[in-house]
C-alpha cells in the first residue's frame, strides 16, 4: 500500500473512529466543531481510500489460549512458511522480522497443548526453533490504541457507554449474522443489514446497539502507520521481576507508541508492541521511557513486515 501523509484533520477524525467505528458524520461535526459537509468528505475520503478501514472483532476473552510464537526459519524460506501460517483462521496476528529470518505470530489454540506447535512447525525442515509462549493477560491490544489527536472532553463525548467487562456469552443466531456482516466493515448501515438478514431495521439497530453496548463485539480502526509519519514499528520483550510485572504492564500499555501489551510465561515474561517516528525515537524509547521500569533484559526486533494483524491490513513491505 502506498504510503499517504495525513494531516491535523485525518487525524482528528481517526481518532473520532477510534471512540466509536460507527460514528456519525452529524455527531463527529458537533464534538469537534467542524462543518458536516467537510467531515462528510474526509471520512468518505479516508474509508473510501482504504487509507482507514472500520472492522469488527471479537472481545478479548472466551475458551481459547493464546500462544506467542517467536518461530526461527531458514533463509528464503520465510514468504512459504508465513503464507501457510497466515491461511489459518485460528493465527490472527503475524509479523515478519526486518531480518528476515524470524517470525511473530500469535495462535489462539484449544487448551495448552497445540499440534501446530508440539508437531507440525517442529517437523518442517524450514523451521529451525519455535519458542511458544502463553499469555498470562493482556494488558493492551490493538483495539486499545488510540492516536493522540483529541482532547480528554472530546474523547469522552465520542465514546458510547458501555456495560463492564465480562465473559462474552454465546451469540443468537441473528446476533451472529449481524458480527459476521461486520468483520470486514463495522460501518455497514441498519438499512444494508435489515435487507441482508431480512429482518426489521428497527430491530437490527436495537441489537446491533446492544452488541456494542455489551462489548460482545469490538470496533477497531485498522490504517497504516506510515501515514502518521509512523515509520519505525517494533517488538520487545522484556524481562521484568515478578514483583513489578504488573506495574509495569499497566504503564506501558498507557504509553501512547504502544499498541499492544502482554504477560507472558518463559524468561521474557512482557511483550509490548510499538509504533515510532524513526529509529532514534526508539533508542529514546529504551534508554529514556523504559528507564524507569526494573527490566533486568530486552529484546528488540524490528518489525520488517506485517503480514496479518486485526483488519488484515498490511504494513511495510
Amino acid at each position: 500500500m502506498e504510503k499517504t501523509a495525513l494531516d491535523p484533520l485525518d487525524r482528528r477524525l481517526i481518532a473520532a473512529l477510534q471512540c466509536d467505528g460507527r460514528l456519525s458524520t452529524e455527531r463527529a461535526a458537533r464534538v469537534l466543531g467542524l462543518n458536516v459537509r467537510l467531515v462528510h468528505r474526509r471520512l468518505a475520503a479516508l474509508l473510501g481510500s482504504g487509507t482507514v478501514r472500520v472492522v469488527a472483532v471479537s472481545p478479548r476473552g472466551g475458551d481459547s489460549t493464546a500462544m506467542l510464537l517467536r518461530i526461527k526459519v531458514l533463509r528464503g524460506k520465510l514468504d512459504t512458511i508465513t503464507a501457510a501460517l497466515a491461511a489459518r483462521p485460528d493465527i490472527p496476528f503475524i509479523d515478519m522480522s526486518a531480518g528476515g529470518d524470524e517470525i511473530t505470530a500469535v495462535l489462539l489454540a484449544e487448551g495448552h497443548r497445540s499440534r501446530l506447535v508440539f508437531r507440525q512447525l517442529p517437523a518442517t525442515k524450514a523451521i529451525t526453533s519455535v519458542i511458544a509462549q502463553t499469555v498470562l493477560h493482556v494488558y493492551a491490544d490493538a483495539t486499545d490504541w488510540r492516536l493522540d489527536a483529541l482532547t480528554e472532553d472530546e474523547r469522552r463525548a465520542l465514546t458510547p457507554p458501555s456495560q463492564p467487562s465480562r465473559p462474552p456469552a454465546e451469540l443468537d443466531p441473528l446476533d451472529q449474522e449481524l458480527a459476521d456482516a461486520l468483520l470486514a466493515d463495522a460501518r455497514v448501515t441498519a438499512a444494508s443489514l435489515a435487507a441482508r438478514t431480512g429482518h426489521p431495521q428497527s430491530t437490527v439497530r436495537r441489537r446491533l446497539s446492544a452488541l456494542l453496548r455489551d462489548r460482545a463485539l469490538v470496533t477497531h480502526v485498522a490504517l497504516d502507520p506510515r501515514g502518521l509519519g509512523l515509520d519505525v514499528d517494533a517488538n520487545l520483550y522484556l524481562q521484568i521481576p515478578p514483583g513489578h510485572l504488573d506495574t509495569a504492564g499497566r504503564a506501558l500499555a498507557a504509553h501512547p507508541a504502544v499498541h499492544g501489551v502482554l504477560a507472558l510465561t518463559g524468561p521474557s515474561n512482557l511483550s509490548v508492541a510499538v509504533w515510532l517516528h524513526d529509529l532514534e525515537d526508539l533508542h529514546r524509547f529504551i534508554t529514556r521511557d523504559l528507564a524507569s521500569l526494573p527490566i533486568t533484559s530486552i529484546d528488540t526486533v524490528l518489525v520488517g513486515h506485517a503480514v496479518k494483524r486485526p483488519g488484515h491490513l498490511p504494513v511495510g513491505g
